[in-house]
């Protein structure tokens, strides 16, 4: 019998790579998407032929209720969330509504109709904060500094919580900073990877950023999507930490995004204070032994792989645009 999966989230960056990845194993997939007056589905264009997309909403248990008696998935991937950091200092009780409560009513909405659907939740490296231990791993506390992380540390406890309370096969995995060509402009990688297209082109001079010291544990979103996979099709549900094990700053990647374009970052980089954080998240790298070792799962992209893939994507992005302009 084919498997099916819901995915919320489905048209983000990691909706789209999980959604291929599914796809090619020969799962039917049905992706949750919100109404709303304008629907994006440019990650997802190429998949539409073969997705069944159904309305639905975090913040409206019936709608899952409801998707859930209706295409009776075997595995459900949560990745709907409000997930960009700074907007949530901005707008702290949506952030809460989405991504904690969010979590608790699709749960609690598998929990009604179907006990053994396997779960899986997206928490995030956020939740580690202002970091306790070095590396990180699934046992270390949790000390989140922004609205967004301290939602995710809700989303997380609850989905153990009904893990332990309900026997449900619920699992989180704690995805370390993982970046494509489909991230979203408003995170700094991609924010850096389209300045530098822009800037190479001729179209910009300068790329106004905040703090270049801030240090992230950076991988491919394309293999962290076979984490979240492996994750559901273990006997037993867990928590994983997913990551590369590295560190690098955000003054390393301007240093390799610029480079690949063989410009110098210093001539372009402006630091603006409008884009620091409230407060700030210094040091985050994972150690992600037990994914590799109970999971079989490891990075196969490297970091300057990383920066390359998004430069050069971004180049052709803009060219392109310009084109369509001329």
């Amino acid at each position: 019998m084919t498997k099916r999966a819901l995915i919320t989230g489905i048209t983000g960056q990691d909706g789209s790579y999980l959604a291929e990845l599914l796809l090619e194993k020969g799962y039917h997939v049905i992706g949750m998407v919100r109404r709303s007056s304008t629907l994006n589905f440019e990650r997802i264009g190429h998949l539409q032929d073969h997705l069944e997309l159904v309305p639905g909403d975090l913040l409206d248990e019936v709608s899952m209720i409801q998707i859930l008696r209706n295409h009776r998935p075997d595995e459900v991937y949560n990745l709907a969330a409000q997930s960009f950091v700074q907007t949530s200092f901005g707008q702290p009780v949506l952030t809460g509504e989405t991504t904690a409560l969010g979590v608790t009513r699709l749960l609690d909405a598998i929990r009604l109709v179907d006990h053994d659907v396997r779960v899986y939740q997206a928490s995030s490296s956020e939740m580690f904060g202002k970091v306790v231990e070095v590396p990180q791993r699934e046992i270390t506390p949790f000390y989140p500094r922004s609205p967004y992380g301290v939602a995710k540390v809700y989303g997380h406890w609850i989905t153990v919580n009904y893990r332990e309370s309900y026997g449900m096969h619920a699992n989180s995995g704690i995805l370390f900073n993982h970046e494509s060509p489909r991230r979203g402009l408003e995170f700094v990688t991609r924010k850096i990877a389209h300045g530098v297209a822009r800037i190479k082109l001729g179209l910009e001079r300068e790329l106004r950023l905040g703090n270049l010291e801030a240090q992230r544990d950076w991988g491919f979103a394309g293999d962290y999507v076979d984490a979240m996979w492996r994750m559901l099709q273990q006997d037993q549900p867990e928590d994983y930490v997913v990551a590369t094990g590295e560190t690098h700053s955000v003054r390393e990647f301007c240093e390799l995004a610029f480079g690949h374009v063989d410009l110098a970052w210093q001539d372009h980089v402006v630091i603006d204070e409008r884009f620091f954080r409230p407060a700030e998240v210094d040091l985050l790298v994972g150690d992600a032994s037990r994914a590799r070792e109970v999971l079989g799962w490891e990075p196969r992209t490297s970091f300057p792989e990383l920066v390359q893939m998004m430069v050069e994507a971004d180049l052709e992005l803009v060219a392109r645009q310009q084109r369509n302009l001329a």
